[in-house]
């Protein structure tokens, strides 16, 4: 059995230590780690942890083709990494470099509007998503108390407006606003990755969340480098699932969601 940590964000080593220190500082967390492939390797050496999907977010346009071209290049070192293709919303021609990250070989999208500074459903963003509905699918940072960028009523519009956009709200659909979240997203047609929330949420309340919105719609991340994989692999898999239930959440809905097989 595989198994796929939909969440991870990889730095390269000379900026590592300081780009996972600066999303500490925004979020105000101690961070587990640096953020360097190595470090990620490192984390879940033997254990069950088979495959992720690896990301980072460009804060300025004229980031994104460097940090497509450093997924790409490390997914092409490493077989069981994934990657998704960051975007920025002023970047100017996402047509001609969703392409080039497609012919890459990267296999979605990554934004989050927080620290992009964007609203989710911005028209620059909803630009983005009609050039990759029923291409590639997206995972988007979703919920912060703090602001109103990434509030789930805004993709519960996105997800009505582009039906066939494939996506994984992250972060059980609303980080830190978690039973906001199912007000909206419950019923809609979207994956949930459940990373950064047990250790708010506790067990119970993460049980309760995954039945709430399905384990056919949950997948397991981790948000490496904010905490260790491992650590939150043996969390969740201490819930009281059935064994098909939990490697659905752990496999199958990843497969689902990428739109290919992982062995």
């Amino acid at each position: 059995m595989a198994v796929v940590d939909i969440h991870t964000h990889i730095y390269p080593e000379k900026i590592a230590v300081r780009a996972a220190k600066s999303v500490g500082e925004f979020y105000n967390v101690g961070m587990f780690d640096g953020g360097s492939v190595e470090a990620l390797k490192h984390a879940v050496q033997g254990s069950p942890i088979t495959h992720h999907v690896v990301h980072s977010v460009a804060t300025k346009p004229e980031h994104v083709e460097s940090i497509n071209n450093f997924i790409a290049q490390t997914c092409a070192e490493n077989p069981n990494f994934i990657g998704f293709a960051t975007m920025h919303q002023d970047y100017e021609n996402p047509e001609a470099e969703i392409e080039r990250a497609i012919s890459l070989g990267l296999r979605g999208v990554k934004l989050h509007p927080d620290t992009q500074e964007v609203n989710m459903d911005d028209p620059r963003l909803m630009r983005i998503y009609e050039i990759i509905e029923g291409r590639l699918p997206l995972i988007v940072h979703t919920g912060d108390y703090r602001y109103d960028f990434s509030h789930p009523r805004r993709l519960k519009e996105i997800l009505h407006t582009f039906p066939n956009l494939v996506v994984d709200a992250a972060h059980f659909g609303g980080w830190s606003i978690f039973d906001l979240a199912v007000e909206y997203l419950e019923d809609e047609n979207c994956f949930l990755d459940m990373s950064s929330a047990q250790d708010f949420l506790g067990p119970r309340r993460t049980k309760e969340l995954v039945e709430i919105y399905g384990t056919d719609r949950i997948m397991f991340g981790s948000d490496f480098p904010m905490w260790d994989p491992v650590k939150e692999y043996n969390m969740f898999t201490a819930l009281d699932f059935t064994s098909a239930e939990m490697e659905n959440m752990l496999w199958h809905n990843a497969e689902r969601f990428l739109g290919m097989e992982i062995s």
